[in-house]
């Protein structure tokens, strides 16, 4: 089996995925820059161009709100937050919007939107940068945060999710960048 370290594996996934479906697309801050998303978007700029891969100014709830206005237009968007912690300035489209559209309409109507929150990337990020708040999306009716443990994991549960018409949480954390996700994968059981 070949060995793939997470950056690369999530940079396969959605290659593959805006390759084979032109609906797909990455929108958010720092998409561009290796600091804020490590080496998981490398060449997707210079392949699929500005129109597929946003980097968008520092707004958290426009970034999102038009991720999920863009979602229920019929698009598959990868929305990325490069610091977790400041997603709940996003909380209206994600809760309010994203997460209820399903129930208010019937069930009949989704959004199927990617939410990628990376928590700290690595040193220097302090309180405010590096906060694992998995619990508090997990709580929340109509999300689905899946957790993935390996890098193989993380490429198959990115293929998956931007198959699929639901709205997905991905929680990423540390330097190393591992993925994080909930429902496909539960919370360790304590004993």
């Amino acid at each position: 089996m070949r060995q793939l370290s997470y950056a690369l594996a999530i940079n396969e996934a959605l290659r593959q995925m805006m390759e084979t479906d032109a609906s797909v697309f990455l929108i958010g801050q720092g998409v561009k820059s290796p600091w804020y998303v490590g080496n998981t978007a490398n060449g997707l700029l210079e392949r699929f161009g500005p129109e597929r891969v946003i980097d968008t100014p520092v707004s958290e709830n426009a970034m999102t709100g038009a991720g999920v206005g863009a979602a229920i237009a019929g698009m598959r968007p990868v929305v990325v937050h490069p610091r977790m912690d400041f997603m709940m300035y996003a909380m209206d489209p994600i809760i309010n919007q994203a997460a209820n559209w399903y129930y208010m309409n019937g069930g009949k109507v989704s959004v199927p939107v990617v939410i990628w929150g990376i928590i700290n990337r690595g040193g220097e990020q302090a309180a405010q940068h590096s906060q694992a708040i998995h619990s508090l999306f997990a709580h929340i009716p109509g999300l689905k945060v899946v957790m993935p443990s390996t890098p193989y994991d993380a490429k198959g549960l990115i293929l998956r999710l931007l198959r699929i018409p639901i709205l997905s949480f991905l929680l990423m954390t540390d330097g190393c960048m591992v993925m994080k996700m909930l429902c496909l994968r539960k919370f360790m059981m304590w004993k």
